[in-house]
């Protein structure tokens, strides 16, 4: 013991536990986790040699900050890319001080035990070395050590610039790495831009990203033969997932962990080269099924912003079916009101939209997020076996959640796969193949067309494109007539296309895409944002990509998703904005500006509280997230709520998060709600900045239940304001 605190009082002890902490750690780290790349190692050993140079022999008071915010990005990076596949971005650090995340997300703790411990460990040592050594001056550095961060970094940037890499951002960058390489990328566009002087932009060219095409040739010479539609949403899988896929698009990635939907696969028409386009569920559900690219940044979700519109909605699936006769269902196996499901979903033509809440079967396992998936599916044959009574044909959406992080399985399970999350979606693998068999010995898919696909994908680490590589596979009565690979590019913007192509149903011009019972001779362009990259394939055998650095690479690929794809070169400045250009006219397809719109997200359900408030996303009594205010603008809101049990007080809070960070509006903590003394606020708050993804977070607690009669969010410019309407928008009396 007192040779360690001898060696820990030597002058060059300092430097060397802030050698270990910030060099040794991080590079055992990305070799411990897979993650080796000679950039990544060279981003690690630049942001070592700058954290050296800068805190090295200064007050311990001053380092310290810098050194914990170091290893919350180390940390975040680690517990990120485990539970999501992808690198954080700053608005994602708050994670390891957030209770939700390491509750839902995490299953109670960190993903990565080992880091955090070894984190800590190094910081108290330092910390002891500072202590200890704090009468001894430290020795300095030479001059020249202040060249090394730069020199490595500078060799970084030309690495990538010379040979760009394909692989995922955190094999080449560390997080603070990264961040800096954002804002530089941020200083060099404005630079291009200003260079440029006044050149003005053409606007794009939108018709092929946005029209409707049902010239290919016909797979079917007569309308489908099938009286009802099933289609299927499994919560984030990819499509590498499905053995078909994999073997037509050569890919290297070979496990086999959903035996069950590849042999459904072998029956069916499946489609490789199929395009997510976006994250988030609420956003895949409404491309899927309204025909429409989402928003291609963090803007608030087309399915939001339809609430305000009369029209549009009609012209979804749901709407059309109905219209043409059928019964329209949606059922999913979590809360409804999270991201304002309870009113969508009605109002783009559900005629019945059940959640959690309909359930009277137990799970299997305990889940936060709702259903585990085979207490889902056996609800869900339930369903079924109910809309099989009645005489209308019917439409039926199911959505489940069981492969959500953090990825819940039984211990059975967990004891066969490596890990949580391949358990989980083996266990969904298993109660999907007991439902296909259910459905098969019913005789429903005699008389069924099927649609099985995802919502997202939670990516793969090492695949190329895992992102934004979706899957669909159809189960048609008249399956001999079909291709069992369907060849061409398509996406979720194209399965409303389909399916009513399918009847031989006449489609709105409102709606995109082609219909996958077509045959096409040409391309087609096609986009998708995620993982912080905006791809955009031109039909022609280009597919570019651009990073978070505002850069873009386009490459030779005939299709979007391949294994491999051959770089051809790199841009920025007008051509790049080109890229950009596109997808904000997608993402204004709905409306042009998101000000001066009226969303109402009270309505007159009763609400039962719980005993307490668990989580801030799950028990929210309100869908209004993931909304987007303009710089410079002013939002009020209004709301009203009130206890609907005389003899029980209600106890309300409301918080407001941006890109899931909490956000400060001087509201009060908590507030008495009861029968005769409803809660009523009427307040509003500057928008300095542009804000993306604002959500508002109305909990409650309490043995009773409430009302949220009203919730009134519009957003003006200043110069624009006005009182809020006494009759806003209503988004649930627009559902009929």
């Amino acid at each position: 013991m007192n040779i360690i605190r001898r060696w820990l009082r030597q002058p060059y002890a300092r430097l060397i536990t802030l050698f270990g902490l910030v060099l040794i750690v991080p590079v055992c780290m990305r070799a411990a986790l897979g993650w080796s790349n000679p950039l990544g190692y060279l981003s690690d050993l630049g942001t070592a040699s700058l954290l050296i140079v800068l805190l090295h022999r200064r007050p311990w008071w001053l380092a310290l900050p810098v050194l914990l915010a170091w290893g919350v990005m180390t940390l975040a990076t680690a517990e990120l890319v485990s539970a999501v596949g992808r690198l954080p971005n700053s608005s994602d650090l708050h994670y390891l001080i957030d209770p939700q995340f390491l509750e839902n997300s995490t299953g109670g703790g960190f993903a990565q035990p080992w880091l955090a411990a070894t984190l800590f460990l190094g910081l108290v040592i330092w910390l002891i070395t500072q202590y200890l050594g704090r009468s001894t001056a430290a020795p300095g550095l030479p001059r020249s050590a202040w060249g090394a961060p730069l020199l490595l970094l500078i060799t970084h940037w030309g690495a990538q610039h010379l040979s760009p890499s394909e692989e995922d951002q955190w094999r080449l960058f560390n997080l603070p790495h990264q961040l800096m390489a954002a804002s530089v990328g941020d200083v060099q566009a404005s630079a291009e831009e200003w260079l440029e002087g006044d050149v003005v932009d053409v606007p794009p060219q939108m018709a092929g990203l946005t029209q409707l095409d049902l010239d290919g040739q016909k797979l079917l010479a007569a309308p489908g033969r099938a009286r009802n539609v099933l289609i299927i949403a499994l919560e984030g899988i990819p499509g590498a997932y499905v053995g078909v896929n994999r073997q037509a698009l050569h890919s290297r990635y070979q496990e086999n962990l959903m035996p069950n939907l590849s042999h459904w696969a072998e029956r069916g028409m499946n489609t490789p080269d199929y395009v997510l386009h976006s994250h988030q569920t609420i956003r895949g559900l409404y491309a899927m099924l309204c025909g429409d690219y989402d928003k291609l940044d963090n803007g608030t979700p087309k399915g939001v912003e339809m609430l305000t519109q009369s029209e549009r909605n009609q012209a979804c699936l749901p709407a059309q079916l109905r219209k043409n006769g059928f019964a329209t269902h949606y059922l999913q196996g979590a809360g409804l009101r999270f991201m304002a499901k309870d009113k969508i979903m009605p109002h783009i033509g559900f005629d019945a939209t059940h959640g959690l809440e309909w359930f009277s079967n137990s799970n299997y396992l305990e889940f936060p997020w709702g259903k585990d998936d085979k207490a889902f599916f056996e609800g869900a044959l339930e369903y079924v076996g109910q809309l099989k009574k009645q005489k209308k044909p019917w439409m039926l959406t199911l959505l489940t959640v069981g492969t959500h992080q953090p990825y819940s399985a039984p211990e059975d399970y967990l004891e066969r796969y490596d890990t949580p999350k391949q358990a989980a979606v083996g266990y969904l693998d298993d109660a999907l193949g007991q439902f296909f068999s259910s459905l098969e010995r019913q005789g429903i898919l005699k008389d069924t067309l099927v649609v099985i696909t995802s919502d997202e994908s939670h990516g793969i680490d090492g695949v190329r494109l895992a992102s934004s590589w979706g899957f669909n596979l159809m189960l048609a009565p008249e399956q001999d007539q079909l291709p069992r690979v369907k060849s061409g590019v398509y996406g979720h913007v194209d399965l409303s296309a389909s399916i009513l192509d399918y009847f031989a149903l006449p489609a709105p011009s409102a709606l995109s895409g082609r219909s996958l019972f077509r045959d096409y001779e040409t391309g087609r362009e096609i986009m998708s944002f995620t993982n912080d990259k905006l791809r955009y394939h031109d039909g022609q055998g280009t597919l570019t990509e651009c990073d978070f650095q505002q850069r873009c690479r386009f490459y030779a690929s005939k299709g979007f998703i391949a294994e491999r794809a051959t770089l051809t070169g790199q841009y920025g400045g007008k051509r790049a904005r080109q890229i950009t250009a596109r997808a904000t006219a997608l993402d204004h397809s709905l409306l042009r500006t998101p000000l001066n719109q009226h969303y109402q997200f009270g309505s007159p359900a009763i609400i039962p509280l719980q005993a307490q408030i668990k989580d801030d996303w799950a028990d929210n009594l309100i869908g209004a997230q993931y909304l987007e205010m303009p710089k410079g603008s002013h939002t009020r809101v209004r709301l009203t709520v009130r206890s609907v049990d005389p003899q029980q007080n209600a106890y309300i809070l409301l918080k407001a998060k941006e890109l899931e960070q909490d956000v400060q509006l001087g509201l009060p903590a908590e507030m008495v709600v009861t029968a005769d003394q409803p809660l009523e606020m009427d307040f509003s708050f500057d928008n300095p900045q542009s804000r993306k993804a604002f959500s508002f977070h109305l909990l409650g607690y309490g043995l009773g239940a409430v009302e949220v009669s009203d919730f009134s969010v519009i957003t003006e410019l200043p110069e624009a304001l006005e009182v809020l309407d006494e009759n806003p928008v209503d988004s649930s009396a627009q559902s009929s």
